[in-house]
Formats: C-alpha cells, structure tokens, sequence
C-alpha cells in the first residue's frame, strides 16, 4: 500500500494569503510614510504607490467586457429560447429587488436607531472636496437611467466598461444565435472558446492582486491619520459596522436556508474575491475571478453568465444599504428631521435612481449626493463622509460580492431543481 501523502499547500502560499500579508504590509508602510515626511510629501507618494492598483484594475477592466459578452451570448444560445431566458430573468429581478429592498431598510433602520449624525460637529468640514461629487449628481434620475441602458453603440459600451448595456446587447444577440440553431453553432463555438480563453486570462491577471492591493492599502494610510479617523469618525463608522453586520448576518441566514450546507462551500470558495473587493474597494475588480469560483462551486455556466453581469447593475446590497445610511446620517447632521413617510419615498428613489450606476467612480456617494438634493438636505454634507469613505467601501465593495454570489448560485439551484438535475457542490 502507498503510505505517501501529498504535503497541502500552506495558507500564505495560496492568493487568498497573499493578499492578506499584502494589506497588512500596505497598511504599515502606509502609516509609516505618514508620521515620518510631510503631507505634501505623502499626498505624492500616495499618488504613485495607488498606480500597483490602478494597473491592477484596469488588467480586470480589460478583460471584463469580451468576458461578459462571449459567456453571456454562449449562455443564452445554451437555453435555447426567449422562454428560458424571460424564466432566469424573472427570478433573478424578484431576488434583486427583495434583496436591495431589505438592505436599504436595515440601512435605514440602523440609522434611526443608532442616530450618528446628532449633535456632529460641522465647523471642521472641508467642502472643497465635494465638487468632484456633486458634478456628477445631474446625471441621476429615473429618466436617465432608461436612457442609458441601451447602448448606442456596442463598440462604445464596451470601451467604457458598461455592464448593463454590454448585457442588453449580448441578450438580443444571444437570443437570434439561438432562433437561426444550428446554422450559428460555429460562432457559438467559437465565443465558447473565447471565453476559455479570457478565463485563463484570468489567472494571470489575479497574480498581481495582492501587489495591486498592496498598493491602494498604503495609499490610503499614507494621507489619512487612521487614529484621528478613528477618533473623529467612531460613531459613524461604528454604527455602518453594525449595520453591515446584519446585513452579512442576513445575507448569510438566507444563503442557509436555500442552499443549506452547500453554503459553507460557497463561502470557501470565494474567500478569495471577497478580499480582492476588500482590499482595492472594486466589487468589478473580482468580476472575472468570481465567474470562475461560481462554475467551480457548481453553478452552470449559462446561470453565471447570465446572472453576474445582470447582479452587478442591479443587486448591490452593500451600497444599497450604505445609500439610505449615509443620506439620512447628512440630515441628522443638519439637524433636518425626515418623518418615516419621507424617508419611504426616499428608500424608493434610491431603489429606482442607484441601478446601473456600478461604472461611476464613487457611485453610492454621487447617488447619495443625489438624493439629498431631491429632499432639500445640503448636498455639501456629503464632506462630512468623504474622509471615512474609502475604508466604508471596502465593506460595501466586498459585501457586493457576496450579495452576488448568493443569488447567482440560489437561482442557480433554482435552475437545477427544474431541470431535476442534481448540482455539483464542490
């Protein structure tokens, strides 16, 4: 009998360890670089070191769209008719909006509970950063956002990483390659193994993670003062906390009850993009590396391809939650009281004006921004939160991640039990 047994690779060799060790270090030689040269100083070395990120992103970036289209056309082909795709469709949108429902309620309900905003200090605020924000606020509303979910051009929506219009135009092509059936099956095939081909891609790409997380840990810390922060902005950012907690608590209770123990396997499974988002606050910088793990985990390719792209305009549970927290957190602070009324209808706006925005940096902010100037709260306030935003979004980028990962496999499941096929857990 053979008695030889294969050494396991140790936890820090793997990308998920890596990762780890790289925000640690990243967060040290960030605090580092702060208490030892000057702020100007910092302010440059801060802007070259968050390059490793930015280049890290943008290799994600660049591969996103033709991954999107190539899985997505080859997905529908698969289900072979408008039917299939109007049944996944209309599960995954009831699980969208029941999901961002409740994380704009919890938000909400933290809020009011918690009440962090009474009694701040105004008098430190710096406005001059807002701007950058509030430019961007007139291009939020319902109106625009039915605009712009059909493209213009492919060529252009794809050139600007826009999910939502590359997913109505894979959905229409994909639906004529299944109408024409086997006169198509060699460009199907060819997409099928396009799409191989931008996975392993992949691979490579997700070897410079950790020095691209690396890289955005030690830019951050190198200009703010994490102890002043800290001090400054506890009860804030304290009570985001809580309320992101019971959002993962919720998220994860739910996860239990459809997939029950195959949960567990999904959590081991995207440990990974679930620290990649943490780390570069950039849910669709583990858009690709999430595809993979969810067809490991089981899921049918065609369900991933088909829900992913669909999750990340429309199910974003950790900026949903963050958009009703942070906005009503400016009213408190201006001392406006919104009765429970008020803050429904502005639960509502947000449900409707926060969809396809993933594209725009500083998304929940600028719909934050937003939506304040709709209720007559001073869109200025958003200052009060820019200084803490960063490391919000670390949370809400990751806790989008698993919201995502959670309905594509449920559906998934879904999927499966109507087929009476069993699905592969591991």
């Amino acid at each position: 009998m053979n008695t030889k047994t294969t050494k396991k690779p140790s936890f820090f060799s793997g990308l998920t360890g890596q990762i780890l060790i790289a925000m640690v270090l990243g967060a040290i030689l960030g605090i580092i670089i702060h208490n030892s040269i000057s702020a100007e100083a910092a302010q440059g070395f801060s802007a070259k070191i968050k390059i490793l990120a930015t280049v890290f992103i943008r290799l994600v970036q660049m591969i996103i769209s033709p991954l999107v289209f190539t899985t997505l056309v080859v997905g529908i082909a698969k289900l072979g008719d408008i039917k299939a795709v109007g049944r996944i469709g209309g599960k995954a949108m009831g699980w969208f909006f029941t999901a961002s429902f409740v994380s704009l309620l919890l938000g909400m309900f933290f809020v009011n509970i918690l009440e962090p905003g009474v009694g701040l200090n105004l008098s430190n605020v710096d406005l001059g950063s807002v701007s950058e924000v509030t430019a961007k606020t007139q291009n939020i509303s319902f109106e625009n956002f039915i605009e712009h979910i059909v493209p213009k051009s492919i060529f252009e929506a794809m050139a600007t990483n826009e999910i939502l219009q590359i997913v109505i135009f894979s959905i229409f092509f994909g639906l004529a390659a299944a109408a024409l059936g086997d006169y198509v099956k060699p460009v199907i095939n060819a997409l099928d193994k396009t799409s191989h081909i931008v996975l392993k891609m992949v691979n490579y790409v997700m070897k410079f993670a950790p020095i691209g997380v690396f890289g955005a840990i030690a830019g951050v810390f190198a200009v703010r003062d994490f102890q002043e922060l800290a001090i400054t902005y506890f009860k804030f950012f304290g009570s985001f906390l809580v309320g992101i907690s019971s959002l993962w608590l919720v998220l994860i209770v739910v996860g239990y009850i459809f997939l029950k123990s195959r949960m567990t396997v999904l959590l081991k499974r995207i440990v990974s993009p679930l620290i990649i988002a943490f780390g570069t606050t950039s849910s669709e910088a583990v858009f690709p590396k999430l595809t993979e793990e969810l067809e490991r985990f089981g899921v049918k390719d065609r369900i991933v391809s088909f829900m992913l792209p669909l999750g990340y305009s429309f199910n974003l549970d950790g900026s949903m939650m963050y958009m009703t927290f942070a906005s009503i957190f400016i009213a408190q602070a201006y001392g406006i009281d919104l009765d429970i009324g008020t803050q429904m209808t502005m639960l509502l706006v947000l449900m409707l004006t926060s969809k396809g925005i993933a594209g725009v940096p500083r998304a929940s902010l600028v719909v934050v921004a937003a939506t304040c100037g709709m209720f007559d709260i001073p869109i200025e306030g958003i200052a009060l939160i820019l200084p803490i935003d960063h490391f919000c979004d670390m949370f809400r980028s990751a806790t989008n991640v698993l919201g995502n990962a959670l309905a594509t496999s449920v559906v998934g499941q879904w999927e499966g039990d109507d087929e009476n096929e069993t699905v592969i857990s591991e």
